[in-house]
């Protein structure tokens, strides 16, 4: 039942995806704010929920706690054991997602309407309720420390755990959410509810709701899932400055090919040149086989499989980062080519053609997004989260069709910077030796 309500809802959103969607605001009695987009032609309803803060807020000594009590709200709470939480889930045919990530605690929940009372009870009882059993912790420590254990073998996971504490030094932003080892192993039942009293708080939270209910009925639901939970969390950490000047750092490591990171400081997405420089990147690394980094990387020379470029505003940091994999053999090349092309953007910009592609394909694509009601609210919450007005879905593509090609190609001269980029860069690679 709950599959073919799914599939329903994805058929009737999809075709109505360039309709412009109502979202109301509503502010439940006990103050928390949500937006609702009513659907009611399908018993279905699409509920996210999201904290800020999140593995940012890890105490000093305690990396990974967050994550790991992430890991554990549906592992039991109240009078149920982890196995009786999850008889009781399937036997609603819901759905829950629980995940960490660095600045952000994200809750997905999906359900019928007919099942909404017992789904959304069940789903206050993990967030208000967690138990964090001995049994359970242990369980998913273990599966944790297993995912630590392969990051530590994988390339693509050593350059990027490079590039981050090279780029953010002691930051949260520098180090894994996952934790280490030692720090993991280490962690105790009493940490678990620090990190959930941490992240789980009232004046960081953002919630949006789809589906077969009325934005009335939210404010009342509201209040009785979330309304117990801590008030206030702690501060935020502060904003940190991208670290890693222009040059090369090579991590030897056994393997046929060499993996690279790279990137430089970017800007904030709430610049007045985000715009500009969201269609530069298209052009520059985003656009899959359009791209010019993948034209002269992959198309013209067979360096890589695949190279992309993206713009990444994060709460407490910005920048502009890349990823390429080539052979030991023609690494050194595939990066003197992307620092080339760079260089060019940066020089040259745009042509008018290529402008116009992009904001086709962007401008195109963007409605395309809106096929599901959990993928709206989605969208919904992440709007709320970096302070979009809720007319930002129907005035999107305005913003992408109002970029010049003046505005872009100075976008791209002043936010490009070949000279520094670096490059973080795992195996054998020839030709290649660290800068720094």
């Amino acid at each position: 039942m709950l599959r073919l309500a799914l599939s329903l809802c994805l058929t009737i959103i999809a075709s109505t995806a360039r309709a412009e969607i109502d979202i109301k605001e509503v502010t439940s009695p006990g103050g928390i704010n949500a937006w609702v987009v009513e659907e009611p032609s399908i018993p279905f309803i699409a509920l996210e929920i999201r904290f800020r803060g999140s593995a940012s807020l890890d105490l000093p000594g305690k990396r990974g706690a967050t994550n790991l009590m992430t890991g554990l709200l549906e592992e039991g709470s109240g009078e149920m054991s982890a196995q009786e939480f999850q008889t009781a889930r399937e036997g609603l045919a819901a759905s829950y997602g629980f995940r960490a990530f660095d600045d952000t605690l994200s809750i997905s929940a999906q359900f019928l309407t007919e099942n909404k009372a017992e789904a959304l009870a069940l789903l206050r009882q993990a967030l208000v309720e967690p138990r964090f059993d001995q049994d359970a912790l242990d369980r998913v420590r273990a599966q944790v420390l297993s995912g630590v254990a392969s990051d530590a073998k994988n390339p693509n996971d050593i350059a990027s755990a490079a590039f981050d504490a090279a780029a953010f030094g002691d930051h949260p932003y520098g180090s894994s959410i996952d934790g280490t080892v030692e720090s993991v192993s280490v962690l105790t039942r009493e940490d678990m509810f620090d990190a959930y009293r941490n992240a789980l708080t009232r004046d960081r939270v953002f919630v949006s709701v789809v589906g077969d209910i009325t934005a009335e009925a939210v404010g009342g639901m509201l209040d009785d899932l979330l309304g117990a939970l801590p008030a206030e969390g702690p501060p935020l950490p502060d904003d940190v400055a991208f670290g890693l000047e222009g040059g090369i750092t090579v991590i030897d490591y056994e393997t046929p090919q060499s993996v690279a990171l790279f990137g430089h400081a970017g800007l904030k997405r709430d610049d007045p040149d985000f715009f500009a420089a969201f269609v530069m990147n298209q052009v520059l690394g985003a656009g899959g086989f359009e791209s010019r980094l993948m034209t002269e990387v992959r198309e013209k020379r067979g360096l890589t499989y695949g190279i992309r470029s993206f713009l990444v505003p994060k709460f407490h940091a910005e920048m502009v980062f890349g990823s390429v994999a080539s052979s030991n053999a023609t690494i050194a090349e595939a990066i003197e080519v992307t620092r080339a092309e760079w260089a060019r953007m940066a020089d040259e910009g745009l042509t008018q053609e290529e402008l116009d592609t992009a904001k086709t394909y962007l401008t195109g694509e963007y409605p395309l997004r809106f096929d599901g009601n959990a993928e709206i609210a989605k969208i919904m919450v992440g709007m709320q989260m970096i302070e979009l007005p809720p007319q930002y879905v129907v005035n999107r593509n305005d913003y992408i069709d109002a970029v010049t090609l003046d505005d872009v190609n100075r976008v791209a001269a002043e936010l490009l910077q070949p000279d520094d980029l670096h490059f973080v860069v795992v195996g054998k690679p020839e030709g290649l030796e660290s800068t720094q």
